[in-house]
């Protein structure tokens, strides 16, 4: 089971080379932070202020263009797994004949593609890795 998340926050600060965003929960209070390079957190913090147009194209939006290119669409961005403090993510694709496509990205990547539409893909964190990040369950109480 996956829960809709949305970008909540972004941190960038010039001292570190480690910046942060946060994904909140859409329909509940659970956020948790994920720690990204400068440069992704820059091209995530460019892209959600609605008046910046790259004057070449990034590489998200390289990977927007290929996947039209080969007549799919990006429908949605999962976080499926987290381990030794490590997350990990799939592109979720459909092709025109309607098969699904998978494809590994680092969440900050695909964040990134997510925040390239307008308006922003759907954001998913399976409710495994939320309850880990946080350090709740479902049911709002203490995971163990």
């Amino acid at each position: 089971m996956s829960v809709e998340m949305q970008l909540a926050r972004i941190i960038i600060s010039e001292l570190t080379d480690n910046q942060v965003i946060y994904l909140k929960e859409v329909e509940g209070d659970r956020q948790f932070p994920i720690m990204i390079g400068i440069f992704e957190a820059t091209n995530i913090d460019r892209r959600v202020k609605q008046d910046y147009v790259p004057p070449r194209p990034l590489t998200h939006d390289l990977i927007v263009s290929v996947a039209e290119s080969l007549d799919a669409t990006i429908e949605r961005v999962v976080i499926s797994d987290l381990s030794e403090h490590t997350y990990f993510a799939q592109l979720h694709l459909k092709t025109r004949s309607g098969e699904s496509i998978e494809v590994d990205a680092r969440p900050s990547d695909a964040i990134a593609v997510a925040v390239t539409y307008d308006p922003p893909l759907p954001i998913f964190v399976s409710e495994d890795v939320l309850s880990d990040a946080t350090g709740t369950s479902l049911d709002g109480g203490e995971s163990i």
